[in-house]
């Protein structure tokens, strides 16, 4: 039988008693009860938990892997597989004794600055691989030092102790801000909280003793303020008081003129009541005048003076004794004297009824 049809033999596997298959075999054996013995007495080396509020990110022979799960329960290769919690939500990171000079030369000493922050899911992946799980040491712990002391450095002791210290949080939340958009996207500032900065003793007695000065001051305007404001208060009062005791007296005028205006009308009114009575008066005597006039004029006739003149010398009762005694009561001129004169108060009784 030539070359060409000869089998290629295939090679056995040696037998058990050989040397090569003993060595496969026991290999075989240990990674079995390696990985039995592993899972029975390390099982959080194959089965991990990742917290709520955490992804997990892992690691394997140094190198980062594009893996991030979620929160719950996951499988891991054990000792070759390296898995770490990465907090996705809130966190205060407190950096704590931040020494700084001003620009006076003053050392001062911040005890805690606190920055709450956050990393973005979607952003993990790149910032561990950039920057690796203790990514707030680059850009929260070292960049608060490095801000705070450039802060410093270009402010004095009483801008960054009194006058600005209100605006160092903001400052430094746009300072970490900006860094972090530039360079590592995924995290975010949400705010910053500065406490008050130690100064030296000495110093700090100096403002104290200032804000004591400065606190009398305030006082003292506060007083000043108030005593106008009371000054004030009384003279509108006074004014007030005057305007109301004028608007009194105006009233108490008005109503004293209207009592007079009205006692006025009254009396005109009566006035006028008494001159129409005393006028209607007149007219009536003067009408009964006129009236006895006209029945006078009718009455007083030669007869009647005749007979009334013998009518008044009849009614005399003194006796005359001697010759002249008929002449007298015989007298023609007497006689007529006597009717000249009842003429005459006649016609001046008519006149004065006219006149009235």
């Amino acid at each position: 039988m030539d070359a060409q049809q000869r089998r290629p033999e295939i090679p056995r596997a040696p037998p058990v008693g050989e040397p090569g298959g003993d060595v496969s075999s026991i290999f075989i054996a240990f990674g079995v009860f390696a990985a039995i013995a592993a899972l029975v007495m390390f099982p959080s080396s194959l089965v991990h938990q990742v917290p709520e509020g955490h992804v997990g990110a892992y690691w394997r022979g140094g190198a980062l892997l594009n893996i991030i799960t979620e929160p719950g329960f996951h499988l891991k290769l054990p000792f070759i597989t390296n898995y770490e919690p990465v907090q996705v939500t809130l966190q205060t990171d407190q950096v704590k004794d931040i020494p700084c000079g001003t620009k006076g030369g003053v050392m001062i000493t911040f005890e805690k600055i606190e920055v709450v922050n956050r990393l973005r899911k979607d952003y993990v992946y790149d910032t561990l691989l950039n920057y690796g799980v203790n990514y707030d040491n680059t850009w929260i712990y070292d960049k608060i030092h490095h801000e705070i002391n450039q802060f410093c450095s270009s402010h004095s002791l009483q801008q960054v102790y009194i006058d600005i210290f209100d605006q160092i949080d903001e400052r430094m939340k746009d300072a970490l801000q900006a860094d972090c958009t530039r360079y590592a996207p995924g995290i975010e500032i949400l705010s910053v909280r500065v406490t008050k900065p130690k100064i030296p003793e000495s110093v700090r007695r100096n403002f104290e003793q200032m804000e004591e000065e400065r606190t009398k001051v305030l006082i003292a305007i506060e007083k000043q303020r108030v005593a106008e404001k009371e000054a004030e208060t009384k003279k509108i009062m006074a004014i007030s008081e005057a305007e109301k005791n004028a608007n009194v007296s105006k009233i108490l005028m008005q109503q004293k003129l209207t009592e007079k205006d009205s006692s006025r009308r009254e009396a005109d009114i009566e006035n006028q009541m008494y001159l129409d009575r005393q006028k209607s008066l007149a007219d009536a005597d003067y009408y009964r005048v006129l009236r006895e006039a006209e029945a006078n004029k009718l009455k007083l006739t030669p007869e009647f003076l005749e007979l009334k003149f013998i009518d008044a010398i009849a009614r005399n009762t003194k006796i005359f004794f001697g010759d002249k005694v008929p002449n007298m009561v015989l007298d023609q001129r007497l006689l007529g004297n006597f009717l000249n004169h009842s003429t005459k108060d006649k016609d001046g009784s008519l006149e004065m009824a006219t006149d009235t």
